[in-house]
């Protein structure tokens, strides 16, 4: 049986997967590649479901699940690392903002703006990135994660 966490974290994939930059690739929970695409790669984790907030009457476990999502940008010059950066934040923007339910799945799903890091490697391109939280709230009857 596949928990509800997993339910939503696999729509989430195929939302973002869908509306990715064209060229670009998408993974969940992989290491981090030694070669990074030169139109970007993201990283979705599954991050953390924290514990519910509970109503009683009728019983309803809230969970507010924190999932990451590491997004890597190389380019040979700022500029058009910054516009591929651009490109991936509002790929991502307009994913979020055509479904925030996630087929239902969800009560909501809201992300947080990223805060970019330039990192400049010594003989290699600069890379820009960042790491973004998708919250994914959605509701249970009973205080596990076992049902879809």
């Amino acid at each position: 049986m596949t928990t509800k966490s997993e339910t939503v974290l696999q729509a989430l994939f195929a939302l973002l997967d869908t509306n990715k930059p064209a060229g670009s690739k998408l993974l969940r929970n992989a290491t981090l590649p030694e070669r990074i695409p030169s139109d970007g790669i993201a990283i979705l984790r599954d991050g953390d479901p924290g514990r519910p907030e509970v109503l009683l009457s009728p019983a309803t476990y809230i969970y507010e699940h924190r999932a990451e999502l590491d997004l890597l940008i190389v380019a040979g010059d700022p500029t058009t690392r910054d516009a591929k950066f651009d490109l991936w934040k509002s790929a991502i923007g307009t994913a979020l903002a055509t479904d925030r339910i996630l087929g239902g799945l969800c009560d909501y799903v809201l992300g947080d703006a990223p805060t970019p890091l330039d990192l400049m490697l010594e003989g290699a391109d600069g890379i820009k990135s960042a790491t973004l939280g998708i919250v994914l709230t959605y509701s249970l009857p009973v205080p596990s994660l076992t049902i879809t």
